[in-house]
């Protein structure tokens, strides 16, 4: 039997995130153990799938902001001498809770392993160099299993080194094994990062790790907004781009944050892009010509955020003039406009922060109000479209 227990999506840091560290670090020879988050109960720092690693004694990455790595590094030193990975759980319920620092009242179990599957190393080349990258490694069951990698990501099959005698050993037979290669081929496809468990003559966990492309961010309008927004937004892990259609306007030498400026009318260009539930489209032009069409495009797209900036006076035409053009209520509905949270921002970098909660909000479900007006872990996690 398979259970799934997901958790963060792709934006979320994974051992991916810190790929280019540890490919550097294998790339000298270092004897290198990995710490990766496997499970999180109640409030932590971090979350499932986030990863630190020890290199010749240098630290790379982090798993708790700080609470725990001390012991973390001191587990990957135990790992490194006898080469058998090992589990190991953090609590503040814990005996030695501030023993380790962990005093944030959440709970997380790590799994450390060395760092020396080909397989694993493949993924991270994949992920270094932006290509939709998965591994899926054993994290708990028997001994002589925990550490070794199950699966391989997108277009390099299914495989890794997992021992098929040790698997045998463990009960799991071929169909179980089919399943689970079909369950973390589904897994890698959409993008999602958790647990995997498969109830056979001992219970087997797994983690599944997935990266993919970075979403896209299209800021329509070459306007001093769209320059603070860009700049705010990259460091997220988006893929930004301004598209207007006025050449003097949408030059490179104003938006140095941007990855791409595109000189096209904004609606031809959305038309022809690959849009899917991450992508974020921002209008700020406030000029009907380029908004009404693009917004048009836009809410009929896939897209998980469409915003528009201009007074509540603004919006109003706006939806008169898109239901003149033939959009549907359904479809106006999706728009967030006037857009950003209350956060009473006036400058071009204040009014980025403030879209740019908003769209974290929208893509988490979460309600954007002040963490001491709600009750419950404020680490709490609600399964994201994936990223």
């Amino acid at each position: 039997m398979l259970r799934s227990s997901p958790s963060s999506t792709e934006e979320e840091a994974v051992m991916f995130e810190i790929a280019d560290r540890l490919l550097a670090a294998l790339d000298t020879g270092a004897d290198t153990a990995i710490a990766t988050v496997t499970r999180v109960l109640g409030s932590a720092p971090r979350t499932v799938g986030t990863s630190m690693a020890l290199a010749d004694g240098r630290v790379l990455g982090s798993i708790s902001g700080g609470c725990v790595e001390g012991a973390a590094v001191e587990a990957c030193e135990r790992v490194l001498g006898s080469g058998r990975a090992e589990t190991s759980r953090f609590g503040f319920s814990d005996d030695d809770a501030f023993a380790v620092g962990l005093s944030c009242g959440g709970e997380l179990d790590i799994v450390v392993s060395r760092l020396d599957s080909p397989a694993v190393r493949a993924e991270l080349e994949a992920a270094s160099a932006g290509r939709p990258a998965g591994l899926a490694t054993v994290v708990g069951g028997p001994a002589a299993l925990l550490g070794a990698t199950v699966a391989a990501g997108e277009g390099r099959g299914l495989g890794g080194d997992l021992d098929e005698a040790a698997l045998r050993d463990a009960g799991v037979d071929d169909v179980s094994l089919d399943r689970i290669r079909a369950e973390v081929e589904a897994w890698f496809a959409a993008g999602r990062t958790g647990e995997l468990i498969v109830e056979c003559e001992s219970r087997l966990s797994l983690l599944v790790e997935t990266q993919r492309p970075a979403p896209l961010l299209v800021l329509v309008g070459a306007v001093e907004f769209a320059s603070a927004l860009a700049a705010a937004a990259r460091p997220l892990g988006y893929r930004v781009v301004v598209c207007d259609a006025r050449p003097a306007f949408a030059t490179s030498a104003r938006f140095p944050a941007a990855h791409e400026v595109v000189v096209e009318w904004p609606h031809l260009y959305l038309a022809a892009c690959d849009i899917d539930e991450r992508t974020v489209v921002c209008v700020l032009s406030h000029d009907d010509r380029f908004d009404i069409p693009v917004l048009r495009e836009a809410l009929e797209s896939s897209a998980g955020y469409v915003g528009a900036m201009g007074s509540r006076r603004t919006h109003e035409r706006r939806v008169a003039a898109l239901r003149e053009a033939g959009a549907t209520a359904e479809a106006i509905e999706r728009l967030h406009s006037p857009i950003g949270l209350d956060l009473g921002a006036s400058t071009p970098e204040e009014t980025a922060i403030s879209i740019l909660a908003e769209v974290l909000a929208t893509r988490t479900g979460t309600t954007g109000r002040s963490l001491r007006e709600i009750d419950g872990p404020i680490h709490s996690r609600r399964e994201e479209p994936a990223r």
